[in-house]
């Protein structure tokens, strides 16, 4: 097998391949050009986008061509893939605004370069498409049966599938037509949840341009407990700091569980193969530190070294002691002193802080010994808390069960 192919496939990447051998050799006989797409249908992208892109990093640093296709035209359709209802209609200066932050996000992690790794944008192919032609020169291809024995549209039929979502597929394979004709484009990669779109595309460009193209998929990463990788109590780990913080972040890889160190370090991190299979191997406190690594590696990639120092700074201090590192970067808001000085209700300040979402969450953190402020433990759900309560630097240090912190500054 080629070795970049290989190197996908011993740190967990392949999933699906239309013909592996076939790509392997043609790997081998020199660089090619692959894409991959990505609608920009929210304000930020999130960890779950990111696997093909570490995907592409190890395949351009093996020589090969990248394409970040970002979908300014097909997000204002939505793809149906691995949705149960359909995607909400946004604006299109709403998906202009998003792609314009997607690229940034992606440039900071592959650091495109506008000739070997570079990033188009359907828009330019797809917004002025006369929808007459394209059915008389695209849609002639497309066998309505075909389409609807693959996954994606079998589960929507069951729910309801519109006749916007039905034309993605199309759209799809054109992107990958256009992509082929104007660069010479001969994979496409995405999560496994494509893999029927890539399938399409690849028969689309057989029958116009009797060329043969390639497909490769990468699992839908889950965690060990059957989790869906990246989702955290406040919902997906994006990459944007505003809506998820470098501190939140780096917890969210240091707290995962221990089955899934080795299989995180293989596919979140670029550390050589055999010293990320060493570190995984470690048991208890230092495999503990294993995780701490994970975080830092991951965080450092997405957010850069200075933020995951901060990071891990934090960490210390929040969980290692008093002056074991700079709490600054621990998550946290102002609380009125006046307030604090009257005395509130633990279960108010647990809610206010964020860390539980009702008071009847944390009556329930209480009751099972996961509620503690300034290192004391909360064993009474009436306890009122005041202001004799804050430390030194007139802040209060929640924690929610082991793993959860929050920080409220007097003001």
């Amino acid at each position: 097998m080629n070795a970049a192919l290989e190197a996908l496939k011993e740190r967990g990447f392949i999933q699906q391949c239309t013909d592996l051998e076939g790509l392997s050799k043609v790997m081998d006989s020199g660089p090619i050009t692959l894409y991959e797409g990505c609608d920009p249908t929210g304000p930020s992208l999130h960890i779950g986008h990111m696997v093909p892109y570490f995907a592409m990093r190890h395949l351009h640093e093996a020589g090969h061509r990248v394409i970040v296709l970002m979908g300014g035209g097909t997000a204002r359709i939505g793809d149906p893939s691995g949705k149960t209802t359909m995607r909400q209609i946004i604006s299109y200066e709403e998906i202009d605004a998003n792609t314009r932050r997607f690229l940034g996000q992606i440039d900071r992690f592959l650091a495109l370069d506008g000739t070997t790794m570079y990033a188009e944008n359907n828009k330019n192919w797809l917004a002025d498409l006369n929808y007459i032609d394209f059915l008389r020169d695209i849609g002639r291809h497309f066998s309505v049966n075909r389409m609807l024995s693959f996954e994606a549209y079998k589960m929507r039929m069951e729910t309801g599938l519109s006749f916007i979502e039905f034309n993605y597929q199309l759209l799809q394979s054109y992107d990958f037509l256009q992509l082929y004709k104007r660069h010479g484009c001969r994979l496409q990669i995405g999560g496994d949840d494509q893999w029927g779109n890539i399938v399409a595309g690849i028969e689309l460009i057989r029958r116009v341009e009797g060329a043969e193209c390639f497909g490769l998929t990468f699992p839908l990463v889950m965690t060990s407990d059957g989790k869906k990788m990246g989702k955290t109590e406040k919902g997906a780990l994006f990459l944007d700091p505003a809506m998820t913080s470098p501190y939140e972040f780096f917890q969210y890889w240091r707290n995962v569980t221990d089955a899934d160190v080795e299989r995180f370090l293989l596919m979140f991190t670029f550390l050589p193969l055999a010293e990320c299979k060493a570190l995984a191997a470690k048991k208890d406190a230092e495999l503990n530190e294993s995780k701490a690594r994970l975080a830092w590696e991951v965080t450092a990639l997405i957010h850069g070294r200075a933020e995951a120092d901060k990071a891990l700074a934090a960490a210390k201090a929040a969980f290692g002691g008093a002056g074991a590192g700079d709490l600054s970067q621990v998550p946290s808001k102002p609380l009125a002193r006046a307030e604090l000085e009257k005395g509130m209700g633990v279960l108010d300040l647990f809610v206010y802080s964020g860390l539980v979402p009702s008071k009847s969450e944390a009556r329930r953190l209480v009751q099972q010994g996961g509620a503690v402020v300034n290192d004391r433990k909360i064993e009474d759900e009436k306890a009122s808390i005041d202001a004799s309560w804050l430390d030194a630097e007139g802040a209060l240090m929640l924690r929610a069960g082991k793993k959860r912190v929050f920080r409220l500054l007097a003001s």
